[in-house]
Parts: C-alpha cells; structure tokens; sequence
C-alpha cells in the first residue's frame, strides 16, 4: 500500500505539501500545476488517506517538541511536561512518537498517527501544516488563536498576581522583571504575556518598576548578563520577578558575583518550580508551574478525541492552569 512518503517522492515535493494539498488546505501557496501533479500520483499509486477510527485502548500519539533536545535537559520545564505525557501513556498502554522540531524527518515521521500532541510554540504556518496530519491535536503551552484546535497553558494572570501579593505584602515597592524572549520558525518574537500583567499590577498599586525590566532568554547564562546589565546601571529594586526559575538563578549568581545577598539585600522569586530550586543557595521561592500534570490532561484530551471521534467533542477548548507558590528562603520581608 503506498504511503505519503511515496506520493511525495513520485511528485518531487514534501510530505508537508501532499498532506495539505490532499486535505484541500486553502491557506497553501502552490501552482495549479504542482497541486495536479501531487493528485496524479496518488492517484497512480492509489493512494488511500488512512481515517483515524480507533476502537482499542492501544493507539499512537505524536508528540513534536519545539525545544531541542539538548535545550530540554538545560531547561526542565518541558522535560516536566513531557514526562507527564510519557507517564500517562504509559498507564492507558499509549504507543509514542516523539520527535523534535529540530529533527529533518520530524513531519514525515508523524504523518500516519492517531493523535498530536505539540509542545511549545510555532508558527501559524506550521499550525496550518500540523493540522493536515490529524485533526485530533492539542497544543501545550501556546495559546493558539485558531477557533478549531484546543490548547492548554498557564494561567499567566493568575500566577503574575500571586507572585507580586507576596512581594507586595512583604512591603515590596520597588519591583524589577527579568522576562524571556522567545523566537519562533518565522524568526518573529513572542511577546512574555507576564510582562503585560505585570505592569498593570504595578500601574495599580504604586509599585516602581519602569527602571527595572531587562528581557533575556530562558537560561542561566543569559539571565546573569541581564542582571549584570541592571546592577551596573546603580539602581536597584528591593525585588525580582523572574520568569522562569534558570533566569532566577542567573540573577542569583550576577547578585552574588558582584556583592549582593539574596535575600538580605534583594528578594527574588522564580517561576517554574523545577527541582534544582529547592537546591539554590538560598532555595529559590517559586511559582509552581503545573507542567506534568498539563501533559497528562493533554493525553487524555487527545486520547479522548482519537477513540471517540472528534464529533463527540462539542468545541475546541482553551484551558487555563493555575499556578501555587512555593515560599522557601530567597523572599524578605522590608
């Protein structure tokens, strides 16, 4: 039986573009010419579109990560996540295929499952593109503006508002964010929806902050330069809202290096919650990030829409996850 694979070597495109011309993607940029020869050879080939009926517990689930793997291990947060996938499918004998975004094959290795679970953040093009491999896809992490897909991310207000309470009933009134930039396949940046959030909070009661915003990328190293960058400005807050708990810990470091104590001298807070911020010195207060578990809800919806049919979902959804803070010993009263 021919596969995708064969009707794209047999019209010399990709295997991304015989699955959207095939599933009459309307947003696809191609010739008339292009389109008639990729149904041609499927046609030569007689190639059948698999439908995604399954009626036993065992079904397989893709699982595309946009981090690499390398950027996993140095940020755990999707590692977390990824976890709660694997230990979810493991439980309801779920077969797996995971693949990086970063992997050539990644598309073609996944264009025959029953279900897609994505990791991270992309492009409206490759949403367009991943939704011709199934139509029973979620999204972790992003929230995805298409009326059709569900996704499932943190509640960023909720958590923002929390994490500043605490800061502001210790008597907090000077404020600095250190938030992460993010890039996606476009080459275009992700806004940090916290930053937002936490200028309105501020805005709304009497905290300083303007002087104190640095944006760095989700590691340690990068994070210490940006918090270099704002000590050598000589103006300090009393406090940092971190983004994540490795910028957190890159600040902890730039603050020790130069002089500082944490929390004797400034307060921080993270964001994540991964394991090695019960190890800082001092332990890192955090907002907990509920990574493990979004993955295993993600499975279940996925799994869900794979042995029911999608017809017996009445609409996508867009869920939203609170976060719990973890007070340890990097937050001081003032």
């Amino acid at each position: 039986m021919a596969t995708i694979r064969d009707v794209a070597k047999k019209a010399n495109v990709s295997v991304a573009t015989v699955s959207r011309i095939l599933n009459n993607d309307t947003t696809l940029s191609t010739s008339p010419e292009t389109k008639q020869r990729v149904l041609n050879a499927a046609n030569e080939l007689n190639y059948i579109k698999k439908k995604k009926v399954i009626s036993s517990p065992n079904c397989t689930i893709g699982i595309l990560q946009w981090f690499s793997a390398v950027q996993e291990m140095e940020d755990q947060y999707y590692l977390m996540m990824r976890h709660g996938i694997e230990d979810c499918c493991s439980q309801n004998k779920i077969n797996i295929i995971r693949k990086f975004k970063t992997d050539v094959d990644y598309f073609e290795a996944l264009s025959e499952v029953d279900g897609l679970l994505c990791l991270g953040k992309f492009s409206k093009q490759e949403i367009q593109e991943l939704k011709n491999i199934t139509d029973n896809i979620v999204f972790l992490d992003m929230p995805v503006e298409d009326a059709d897909i569900t996704s499932i991310t943190l509640d960023f207000k909720q958590a923002v508002t929390c994490a500043l309470d605490y800061l502001n009933n210790l008597g907090h009134k000077k404020i600095g964010f250190l938030g992460g930039i993010e890039t996606i396949e476009d080459n275009s940046s992700l806004p940090d929806e916290r930053l937002g959030i936490f200028k309105e909070y501020c805005e709304a009661n009497s905290i300083e902050y303007k002087e104190y915003i640095g944006m760095t990328e989700f590691n340690i190293s990068s994070a210490h330069n940006a918090m270099r960058d704002m000590i050598d400005k000589g103006n300090l807050p009393t406090a940092i809202f971190a983004a994540s708990d490795p910028i957190a810990i890159g600040a902890m470091r730039a603050l020790q290096d130069r002089g500082y104590r944490v929390p004797e001298d400034i307060s921080i807070i993270g964001f994540d919650n991964t394991e090695i911020s019960n190890y800082t010195n001092p332990p890192l207060t955090t907002m907990s990030a509920p990574v493990y578990a979004m993955g295993m809800y993600g499975v279940s919806i996925v799994y869900n829409m794979v042995t029911s049919g999608q017809k017996s979902i009445p609409s996508p959804m867009r869920i939203k996850l609170p976060c719990k803070i973890e007070i340890r010993n990097s937050c001081k009263e003032i």
